[in-house]
Formats: C-alpha cells, structure tokens, sequence
C-alpha cells in the first residue's frame, strides 16, 4: 500500500506545486513581523459551542500575538469576570487561556455562561467569540415499569428507546444480554430517534433481551435501558393453546397471517416539515408496516436528487443529502410499496443558512498618509445584519477617528496617522448564528525587507514551472522587480508571471533558466535586495518499459524497466501488483532494473507497474502478466540442487575480491538463492562463517574482505526442496594487515568503591584486529575540570581499574584500539561516575496528610544532590503500625517499604488500617544503597466501616422464637455503636415477606426474637455500625420448628410397613382391573350397563366410612398453616375451590373411537365406554395442595 500512496504523494507535489506554493506565501505576506509594533491578533481559542467534562478541568483557550506582547482579561456572561477573586480560576503565563481547577474541588455547574476573551496593547484591542461553557450530561435511564409485549406474527411492532436527555445527545444501539448488536434488516431496523421498528413480526423475534443503550461519548459512559420482552404468538401455536384449554365442542375457527399493505409507522400523516441548515447533513426518515415487508423509494418533487451528495442508509429507509444548500430545498415523496399496494408522505425541507463570509475583513497595513478599507460581507437566510466594533467597542460609542468613515458593510480610511492603528470587529449574524472577525489596521513607515533566506537553491524539472519566492514587508508596500543575474536587465515580458506576494514564476523552465535571480523590494524609505538559486534537471525517464508476457504455470518471468535520470538526482524504483505492494512472497526478486518471479503461479496473473521517483518527479509504466496451463508432462522428481562447483577468485585487491562459480543441478526446482560463506584460517580454522547471499541467477559476487585474514570461501545453492551441500572451498587468500578500522564498543565507566572508576569495553573479535598485536589505549579525564587526559596501554582485555578517585564525580573516557601497524580512528567519548557511597543526609520537614481512613499521602524536602553521593534511585518509605486504637492489644511490628523513583517529594501510602496509630521515615537511595532515615513521624487513621461480625450462630429453634449469638468484627476499624439485624420471612416459592430491622447496642452478643410464626423458614442479616456508617452484612437462615403432634403423625403413617404395603395392593388392583377392561373390549363382550356399574363403580364417589379410622387423622402443611382444620376425607378439591382439568386424567374416554354413544344389537349401550364420560364438577383430577397419605391414597383409587 505504502508505494500506492508515495505515488500519489508525488503526483500532487507534481500537478499542484504552483497553487500551493502560492497560497502559502499569500498567507505569510500578509503578517507583520513580530518584531515590528502591530495590534494584537487572536490566534487560537475555544470552539463557540464548548462542552465540557464535569470530572475535569475546563480549558477556555485564548491565545493571542502582537508588539508589545497583549495582556488579556475575560467577560462572563457580558460583565467583567475578575480570576483574583476566584481561588479555583488561573490564567496560563504569558497567555490568555483560563483553567478552571474542577479536580480539586470546583463545580463544573458554577462556571456555565458565556466567555469572551479581550487582548489588549497599546495599538488595540482583539476580541474572541463568544464561548458558550456547558458541562456535558449523561443521566441515568427514568425508572419505568416494563410490560412484556405480545405480538401475532405479521404484525408491526415498535419497541421505544426513550433515552434520557444528554448533553450531547447520546448515540443509540440495541444489544442483547451477551452484549451482541441485535441484527437489522429491511424488517427490523432502528430509527433516527432510536426506536427499534418492526414493519412486521416473526416468530424468531421471541426473545427477552431486548435492550437498549445510549452512549454518551463526552464522558465515555454507557446508560441500559431495562430489558424489553417480547413474545410473539404464531397461528399454529395460538391454535394450540386455544385448543387445550377449550372442550372438545368447542370451536375455534383460527385466520392465517394475513398480508397487509404498506402503512407508514413513521412519519405519520401525509406530509411533514423539516428545516435544515446550510453546510449541514440533511437526514429524512420513512419506516413502513406491511407484509410483504415493504421496499422504501425517494423522490423529489419536481426535480432530481443531488448526484454525489445523495446517499441511502438503513436499508433505504433513510435519505441522506450532505452539505446542504438553499438550492436543496424543496419536496422529498418517500414511497413504501409491497405486492399488496403503497403508502407515501411528502416531506416539506427548507433550507436556512446561518451567515456565512462573501469577503471577510483582512488585516490592513498602511503607511501615513495613505489610504484603504475594511470590507465585510457575508451571506445567510435570512439576510445577516452587519455591525462594526473598534477595539471591541460598538463603534458608534468608540472614541472617533477623523479618518475613518463607516459605510454599511465597509470602513473607509483616508489620510491615516499613526494615532489610527487599531482592531476593528465585524460581527454578521442572524437568528441561527453570527460571524466574528478581527482585523487590525496598523499604521506603520517601515523600508522594505525580505523575508526570503539568501542563496535558497530552487531545483526543478525541465518543461516544468519554476516559482521563485520573494516574501516581502514594508510600509508602504514595496514594490517588487526581478533581475536575472547581478548585472542583468529587469525581467518583463510574457514568459515571466509576477504574483502579487513578490513570486516569480517562470511557466516552462529550461535549460537556460538555470542561473542566479535577483529580487529589488523598494519604497519611498528604502531599498533592498536578495539573491536566489534555479538548476533546471534532466526529466526521469524509462527507455525500456516492461512488456506483456505470457508464461506457464510454474515458469519464471522477468520484467524489465530501465531509466535514464540526471545524475545528480537520486532515483528509486517501487514495483506494484494491480497498483498495491508486491506480495510478501520470496519468489518475487527485485533487482536493480528487473523484476523476476520464480514458479509462476495461477495467482500472479495481473498488472505489473515500475515506478520511478526522485525528489523532484515520477515517471511509471505497466505490463500484463497472463498465466497458462502448462503442458502435461510426466510426474517430476524434485529435489534439493546440486553443490556449486569450480569455484574462482579474481580481482584480489586489499579489501575485496570477486568471486564466481558453476551451479549445479536444479533437479527441477529453480534455484532462488545461493548463499555465501567464509573460513578464517588465521584465527578460527575448520568454522564457517555466513559472509552473504545473492539471487539464484548470479553466479558472481564482489566480495568485502577484512585485513588480516585468511578467507577460503564456499558456496550453497538453495530452492524450495531444501540447501545444497557445501561446495569444496575456494584457494585461501591472506589480506595484508591494516590499522584496525574501529574501536570497541560498549564503552562504560562504573565504580564499583567509593574511591574507584572500573573501565570495560566489548573486545574486538578475531578479524577485526586488521593485524598482529592487538592492543587496547585507556584514557580517563575528570569531568568540568580542566586537567589531561591520563592513558594508559593494555593487552588484549576487556576492562581496566582506575583507583583513588573521588567518590561519584563524572569521568570522560575513551577506548582506543591499536596494533602492530598503528591505532584505530580517533574513537568518541563517554561519560562515566566513579564509585558511588551512602547517602549522607536524611529527607528533611516529612508531612503526613491522611487523605481517609486507608490512604495518607506523604511529603519531604529533597535532599541536595551532592549529598546524594550517586545515581539518585529515588526515595523510600518505611512505614508500620504502632497501635490499633480500637484494640489495645500490641502485635509483631511488620514495617512496609514504598519506593519512589526519581526525585520525588512525595507520594501516597495506600492499604492503611483504619482507626490505627502509624509511625514512619523517609531515606534516600542510590545505587550503593540507602542514606539515614529521617525522624519518624507519627500518624493517626480516622475510623471507617467495620468488617462483617466474625460469625452469627443462631441456636434453640421453637415454635415461635429464635436465639441469635454473634461474634465482634475481627476488624472494628472504630468504635462500634450498634449491631443492625434485618430478617424477613421466606414462603413455600422462595419469596421474601416484609423486612424487619432491629438495632442492637454494641455491648451485646445475644438476641432471643419472640412472636415468630411457626414452621417458617426466616433469612436473616447482621452487620456491625462505627460513626462512619455499616460494614459488611452476614446473612443465615433459620426455620422454626412445626407443631409436634402433626409432625409425628404424618412420620408414624409415612415410615409404616402397612401403609406402604396398602398402596401397593391399591396399585396391583387398578393394572389389573384395567388389563380386564381392554381384554372384554377387544373381544366385543356384551353385557348389561347395570351389571358393568356394579363391577366398576368408580370409587372416588363411594364416601369413606366416617369410623373407619384407618388412616386417621392427617392435615397438610398448608391446611395446618391457613387454619388448623381436619382434611375432609376423599376431598380432592384443590385449595383454591377450583376444578382443573388436565391432559392426564386417567379415562378410557381417551381410548375411545367416537363422540356419540351407540346401541349394540343387544340394545346395550356401547357408549358407556366408548363415548366422552361427563365429570362431576366437584371432582377434580389434580390437587393443588402438598402431597399427604390421603391425597396419594386417592390418586390410586
């Protein structure tokens, strides 16, 4: 990508060069040179509309520029706003920018308004825009009660967002509970107001996660909506519940989804309104209901939708217009249309314009005497009201100036006097905004003066245009003539264009344009000249472009681009692949004029571009690269390539020597590299070396040789099966010696005692000694003191003790090597420190701020740097606790250790105990170790929270009550004023009842609770209070014990044998009875109804006999709970009085074959069995009460 863009880069340097250039020096002729005198100028403030952070400082910028230097001074809310008397107010040095301190103290809300900035000298006064400060805002989500909402499929469906209102307004999105973007569609869409819409529902659109989030990006948090439910009801579903909860003579005649046609869910009504403003994004939405979904189209009404500012969002359902004009007004018709039909609205859009500048007013510069003019004009609808201020005073009440006169939009200066200089304001506004600007007029007599540096060289291209710069100043304006040469004549005629910044330009430049220019600035004070340079180079050119190749898969291709540039012009050759890099792929070569690509592939095919570039142009060319299958050829056998061989050294000289070879085989895998490698037969024989590496089409190679080795040289060949074994080596060839050509690296000086400087250096390696005798000089200076460098010659080691130094004072030191022929270059030095010693001073005046009841923050004086005797490592503090003063009893002192790097003076001491007494001490560090501590400081924590009681057992469970024992908080972190205990009740379906707090004195470990309701289960929670507030809670559960006599009744009948071998028997008689039933069934059997009612009478209406007694007397849980009242035997009515009917009942009613009943022959009734049986309403199949022997004894019967 990167030559994509370098390309681009130097075709607009190239085509645009002229009218940048240009524009620049326009700009800069316009100012004054600051060391001139000149009415202040605002370069820099806040944005009008400014925003702020509430969690941080405000910023209102306000910088300015002129001569004298401007002072500045604020308005709020239009009355002097005086910082002196505002302690959270600062104004930067020398400027005019306002902080106002939020993080220590202050209220964003206290300092919204409005802010104007002046800057004021002795010529004038500059005035800023009226800066509008608002905290942002991002409130949390309005507490509201959720309905869950259900649908029919097909219908539409909107789901409000609602966020709450920001400043700025938050960014909408719809997530789920994994945090995933819910996903839109032509059906499902959100809308510009944040609502999610649906044009029609779907069953895959159940789900209860609909969530919704506003992000406020000002300060960067994120506000949820409450889950949304939704539930949609299919027909097939709808008729299923409908079905099972109505007779069998019921009917339900059930719709399918019905297809609707397009109805518009937003906007409503037929038309609508909509101003924007000029420059803005204009946004117009349409979201319709139907089924089909329907497909949204734009139109505008008698005319067509801007090209290139027109675009669609939202699946069309949103048109967006960008930088509207008035011209943009006008009716936009969306339409929504499915098969069924279509729906519109017509959306009215006006265009309004706040103003915007025609000419804006520009500084003037006049000399005495002359004369000019302020123009202002600017546009807008409506039409903008212009009004002057002078100095920042309306100018109708400014102190009046003879020359000046006010017309409309326009000043008009005649006959100015210094006494005229001033900055003059135009404001253009209307009802939806206004323009401010500030420009100066300043009466100076100055000669003329060129701001162009002498000699500047201009270097351009042949053919091409030539801009030389003359940036000029002097009042009156100077005038401007060009020379070519010292002693030439004036240039005129049309080959040469004069710009009004002072810029010669020369459209086609040539050869003989090279050559000195002279540039004349002149006025009625002075004269003055400047000399430029212009060299004319030869244009880059490629005289053998690439061509179009056809090659077979797996081939090799060469590209070739070969260029002519002037030679004193440095080229660069960039290759692309369809105009993007090449592939990352070492297949591809580059060589100096050539592109190579080895085993050609399918995915090369494309277009091939060299691009050349220098510093002054860029030439390029491109070839097709076409890919064919290869031929078929017999299956390959690939392998690694043979060694090189004949391996020949040529060209010996002192440091090089060219070496060539003979590949060997390929075995059918191009070579795509060899790679080069030497023996050192004077220092390291038998090891080989990587010396380098060339393309697999080269076959020679100049070598770099060192002095004072023995070099054999061998060859590897490597493709892309693997490396080649080594070649045999070349004939050996021993370079003459040399001085070595560096010094060692890695040049330190560390003391290692007080009174040392140890010197160490990375030694040379073997061969780059350059020759025999290898040695070392030393040499050390003390630092800033004017004495000679001490030296001393050493073997062939790597460090050297210099002793008797003073302790850690900096040491010049340098490393020279030398041999037998002579020393290395003049080697750079460096700075080291002798030996380092303790510090000798303790931090003084330590402070202790204790921020809360766990964080203190510590402060010092740092010690003076020369006591510090070494590198300053920082400053640590030891601190530990004395006492817990809620806990008289002492423990093992454990100190802690907070180090602080550099020089420090202060830092924060976290994970204090609360309510504790506190020692500590500061010390110095450096690299020999720690300095003396200083006094030890006393300190206390406030109190804070406690933590959770240490244990809460509750013991003695009866009917009513409860005995709750607890232990103290094993950190009171205080004192402790009381116990808060909460308990509440919890019911058969885990819910909690009312809660009931109690507060405890502190002294007490025990608490009996009276008048509990019997056989419930209570959750309970217990925490400890100090004066700070409440710890940490506990929580236990606890159920108090059921009435006895119940208890043991239902465990002797549950736990006997009898009872459990009854329901057994019970069981065995109904398979059996039922076994006999389908037997008679399927065989037809015919008998009378009277004799089969005898045989099955249903036992569930056969009342038990009141004396029987066999099961006593039982009551349920809830029975026992509501009134203490017998169970009716054979009830099974449920506890809420109604019947249920459920799909389980037992009947052979489900087995029969038809609603009616029939006669046989016989004249018995075969409905009896066969037909639907009429239930008592009384009886019901299921019981909503707690299962007890009677209910299960029935359930069998």
């Amino acid at each position: 990508m990167q030559p994509k863009i370098m390309m681009k880069k130097k075709s607009i340097s190239a085509s645009k060069a002229s009218l940048v250039l240009f524009l620049c020096q326009m700009i800069s002729a316009l100012d004054v040179p600051l060391d001139l005198s000149q009415p202040p100028t605002i370069t820099q403030q806040s944005p009008k509309d400014y925003i702020v952070d509430p969690r941080e400082n405000i910023v209102i910028q306000c910088e300015a520029k002129g001569k004298p230097p401007p002072s500045f001074s604020w308005t709020r809310n239009g009355t002097h706003f005086d910082i002196d008397k505002d302690a959270q107010v600062t104004m930067k040095p020398n400027s005019g920018t306002l902080v106002i301190n939020i993080m220590n103290g202050g209220k964003a809300e206290a300092y919204e308004g409005v802010y104007q900035c002046t800057a004021r000298n002795e010529r004038g006064a500059a005035i800023s825009n009226n800066i509008v400060i608002r905290p942002s805002r991002s409130p949390l989500w309005t507490k509201e009660k959720l309905e869950p909402n259900q649908v029919r499929e097909g219908d539409s469906l909107v789901l409000h967002c609602r966020p709450p209102v920001g400043l700025p307004p938050p960014i909408i999105f719809w997530m789920d509970n994994a945090f995933q973007r819910l996903p839109q569609s032509e059906r499902v869409s959100q809308g510009l107001n944040g609502d999610l819409y649906f044009s029609n529902v779907q069953p895959e659109d159940t789900r209860e996660d609909y969530i919704c989030y506003a992000r406020f990006n000002h300060t960067q948090t994120i506000q949820q909506k409450q889950p949304i439910s939704v539930k949609v009801f299919s027909m097939d579903s709808l008729n299923d519940t409908i079905a099972a909860n109505l007779s069998d003579t019921d009917i339900y005649g059930a719709r399918p989804v019905t297809e609707r046609q397009p109805v518009l869910l937003t906007p409503t009504g037929s038309t609508s309104t909509k101003v924007e403003l000029r420059g803005n994004v204009l946004l117009l939405e349409c979201i319709a209901a139907g089924l089909p979904t329907p497909v949204i189209r734009w139109i505008k009404e008698g005319g067509e939708l801007p090209a290139n500012r027109t675009f669609f969002e939202n699946f069309k359902k949103t048109l967006k217009i960008i930088d509207v004009s008035e011209a943009d007004s006008g009716n936009y018709k969306c339409i929504a249309r499915n098969t069924l039909g279509s729906a519109h609205h017509v959306i009215s859009v006006t265009v309004k314009a706040a103003p915007y500048w025609i000419t804006a007013p520009r500084n003037l510069v006049l000399s005495p005497g002359e004369d000019g003019t302020l123009i202002c004009r600017a546009n807008g609808n409506p039409k903008p009201s212009i009004s002057w201020l002078a100095n920042g005073v309306p100018i109708a009440i400014a102190p009046e100036d003879p020359s000046r006169k006010v017309d409309g939009d326009t000043i008009i200066f005649s006959q100015v006097q210094e006494r005229s200089s001033a900055v003059y304001q135009c404001n253009a506004s209307n009802e939806y905004g206004y323009l401010l600007a500030n420009a100066f007029v300043n009466v100076l007599a100055e000669p003329p003066r060129i701001l162009t540096p002498a000699n500047k060289l201009y270097q351009v291209i042949a053919d091409s245009p030539a801009l030389l710069d003359c940036a000029y100043f002097g009042s009156p304006k100077p005038e401007i003539e060009w020379f070519k040469g010292v002693k030439g004549s004036i240039l005129r005629g049309s080959e040469y264009i004069f710009h009004d910044n002072g810029t010669l330009e020369i459209p086609v430049a040539q050869k003989d344009s090279t050559g000195a220019y002279t540039c004349v600035a002149r006025n009625k004070l002075g004269k003055i000249q400047n000399e430029v340079q212009l060299e004319i180079k030869d244009p880059t050119v490629i005289i053998k472009q690439p061509e179009y190749k056809v090659i077979q898969r797996y081939g090799q291709v060469s590209f070739e681009c070969i260029i002519k540039h002037d030679s004193t012009l440095l080229p660069t050759v960039i290759w692309l692949k369809d105009n993007d890099e090449l592939p990352d792929d070492e297949r591809f070569l580059v060589g100096k004029d050539n592109l190579t690509i080895m085993n050609v592939t399918d995915k090369d095919d494309g277009t091939y571009t060299c691009i050349v570039n220098t510093t002054l142009d860029s030439v390029s060319a491109s070839a097709v690269l076409t890919v064919v299958a290869a031929p078929p050829t017999p299956a390959i056998i690939y392998a690694r390539p043979n060694p090189p061989f004949d391996l020949e050294l040529t060209g010996q000289l002192e440091r090089s020597v060219e070496l060539s070879w003979i590949p060997g085989d390929e075995n059918n895998s191009p070579i795509t590299n060899f790679v080069i490698e030497y023996e050192d037969g004077l220092h390291e024989p038998g090891v080989w070396h990587y010396q380098t590496e060339v393309p697999g089409t080269q076959t020679t190679v100049q070598l770099k040789l060192s002095p004072y080795v023995n070099y054999s040289f061998r060859v590897i060949a490597v493709n892309e099966i693997g490396r080649s074994q080594p070649s045999e080596p070349s004939e050996q060839y021993l370079t003459k010696s040399a001085n070595p050509d560096e010094n060692p690296s890695n040049v330190q000086g560390i003391g290692s005692e007080p009174d040392n400087l140890v010197i160490t250096w990375e030694s040379l390696k073997g061969f780059q000694s350059n020759g025999p005798g290898l040695q070392y000089k030393v040499s050390w200076r003390q630092k800033d003191v004017d004495d000679e460098w001490t030296s001393v010659i050493v073997a062939n080691v790597s460090k050297y003790i210099v002793s008797g130094t003073p302790t850690f004072v900096p040491y010049e030191i340098k490393v020279q090597a030398l041999n037998d022929l002579g020393y290395a270059p003049e080697p750079s030095e460096v700075i080291g420190h002798s030996g380092e010693d303790l510090p000798m001073v303790a931090p003084g005046n330590v402070q202790v701020h204790v921020i809360n009841s766990t964080l203190a923050k510590v402060h010092w004086d740092p010690v003076p740097l020369k006591t510090v005797r070494g590198h300053l490592q920082g400053y640590k503090v030891y601190y530990w606790k004395v006492q817990s003063l809620s806990r008289r009893s002492r423990r093992h002192v454990e100190k802690k250790i907070l180090t602080f790097r550099g020089n420090k003076t202060f830092g924060m001491l976290p994970g204090l105990e609360p309510y504790s007494t506190y020692k500590l001490n500061v010390r110095v560090a450096n690299g020999k170790g720690e300095g003396p501590a200083s006094p030890d400081k006393v300190f206390r924590t406030p109190e804070g929270v406690p933590s959770s009681p240490s244990f809460l057992k509750i013991t003695n469970p009866t009917l009513d009550s409860l005995t709750l024992e607890w232990g103290s908080p094993t950190h009171p972190n205080g004192v402790l004023t009381s116990y808060i205990l909460k308990f509440q009740p919890i019911n058969n379906t885990h819910e909690l009842g009312p809660l009931v707090e109690i507060r405890i004195p502190a002294n007490e470990s025990s608490l009996i609770l009276k008048n509990l309701n019997y056989s419930t289960r209570y959750k309970f929670y217990f925490n400890a209070q100090t004066s700070v507030g409440s710890g940490n809670q506990i929580t236990e559960e606890a159920v108090t014990i059921m009435d006895e006599a119940m208890a043991s009744r239902q465990v002797d009948i549950a736990t006997q044998g009898w009872f459990i071998g009854l329901m057994c028997a019970v069981a065995l008689l109904i398979l059996i009875l039922l076994i006999v039933c389908f037997i008679r069934r399927n065989k037809g059997g015919k008998y009378p109804v009277k004799e089969k009612e005898d045989a099955h009478a249903d036992p569930e209406i056969q009342p038990m006999k009141e004396d029987d007694g066999t099961f006593g007397e039982y009551r349920s849980l809830e029975s026992d709970a509501e009134d203490h009242k017998p169970l009716k035997k054979g009830s099974r009515t449920p506890s809420d009085r109604t019947v249920k009917k459920e799909d389980s009942d037992d009947s052979l009613v489900d087995y029969g074959e038809g609603v009616n009943g029939q006669f046989n022959e016989d004249g018995s009734f075969i409905g009896q069995y066969s037909g639907k049986k009429e239930k008592e309403p009384a009886e019901g199949n299921e019981s909503s009460e707690a299962p007890s022997p009677v209910n299960a004894m029935n359930s069998f019967v």
